[in-house]
């Protein structure tokens, strides 16, 4: 269950967020009664924004021209009514803002899917042994030590992903324009568990950005093979800074496409909640994306039911603003037992002064 601290809300109270998921239990994209019943829960308990899922998986749900319409129809079908239309006519009514929650860079476990179809194979990450982040291709015995990813990943370095996803993204603006903006999710690379800090450490773990036009692009950038030079420290900060700036030229190219045509929505970013993890690791520099005046605001997934942790990740993101703004995702899925740790979770970081607090997810309210 959800505390909601801030009940009875006054005007400079913390702003509260919630996700959305497309396969929602709640089926809110697939009733219109479900629909309804989340602004009127949104407007009970103060919530300010609604983060809903429309492209997953390179899957779209919502009214597409460009990708298979297939989950689109089923949607229709099952509600009789397009109910993104319906939530963004409520939602406004009652002065609650909706984004369109994008999945960038994730496809899922499946090829099966427009983007891949149209692109072929090349358009996929690979680590640097030019194997697969999902853990169940291409397995080795080096999968003993390393837990790879659940699902594939596209190649930020390939620029056909971006122009790809500009163009899912602006028909999705386009369609809806009433949407308050968008919220981009897996805008990094994927990472293995355990990982390493950077590249010079090759060889004791995995890392990824081996994609093929990405090589092929650094390579005429640089002279140098990512897959045959030295991993000495010198090469290494030049492939790993050329790696971060793929995803952060990525996020600026869509933040970009969406502001010179809709220049009053707004930008989010869901973010690995360390920011040194998310540097170093995923190649995310959202602190950067911050400084810089990329997105407007960052959602950290700060999912723990280690209070003091979330304490200490909130205080630490808190000083990265910049020209923007850090929410604090909370996984109130993990404490749906424990209502008392969700309460003083809640407490803790909002006496820390975030600029809003989402809640990760609908489902677990």
């Amino acid at each position: 269950m959800l505390s909601l601290s801030a009940y009875a809300k006054d005007k400079n109270a913390t702003v509260k967020g919630v996700w959305i998921t497309c396969f929602s239990e709640k089926k809110v994209l697939y009733s219109k009664k479900s629909a309804f019943e989340l602004i009127k829960f949104c407007k009970k308990f103060k919530i300010d924004e609604i983060y809903i899922q429309l492209y997953r998986g390179g899957k779209s749900y919502y009214d597409t021209k460009i990708n298979n319409r297939a989950s689109y129809e089923d949607m229709l079908k099952t509600a009789d009514a397009d109910t993104i239309d319906v939530i963004l006519k409520e939602a406004k009514r009652c002065n609650i803002k909706i984004f369109a929650w994008i999945n960038v860079l994730s496809i899922g476990r499946t090829k099966n899917v427009d983007i891949f179809t149209k692109l072929g194979k090349g358009i996929l990450t690979k680590d640097q042994y030019l194997r697969s982040p999902m853990r169940t291709e291409d397995i080795n015995e080096s999968d003993k030590y390393y837990l790879r990813d659940e699902q594939l990943f596209l190649e930020p370095g390939d620029q056909r992903v971006s122009e790809y996803m500009v163009s899912i993204i602006d028909e999705i603006m386009t369609r809806y324009p009433d949407l308050s903006g968008a919220h981009l999710d897996y805008v990094r690379y994927p990472y293995p568990v355990p990982f390493i800090p950077r590249s010079s450490f090759n060889k004791f773990g995995l890392t990824y950005g081996y994609g093929d036009e990405n090589i092929k692009r650094f390579k005429e950038k640089t002279g140098l093979d990512p897959l045959s030079m030295a991993n000495d420290n010198e090469n290494s900060l030049i492939w790993d800074n050329w790696k971060r700036d793929q995803i952060t030229n990525l996020v600026d190219k869509l933040t970009k496409a969406i502001k010179n045509k809709f220049p009053k929505m707004l930008v989010s970013c869901a973010v690995i909640s360390s920011a040194e993890t998310a540097f170093s690791v995923a190649f995310q520099d959202w602190p950067g994306w911050l400084e810089n005046g990329i997105v407007d605001y960052v959602i950290l997934m700060n999912y723990t039911k280690n209070n003091q942790l979330a304490k200490e990740i909130t205080r630490s993101a808190l000083a990265q603003r910049g020209k923007g703004k850090v929410y604090i995702g909370i996984g109130n899925f993990l404490m749906k037992n424990d209502p008392r740790i969700l309460s003083e979770q809640e407490k803790i970081i909002e006496s820390l002064n975030p600029d809003g607090i989402a809640y990760f997810s609908y489902d677990f309210l």
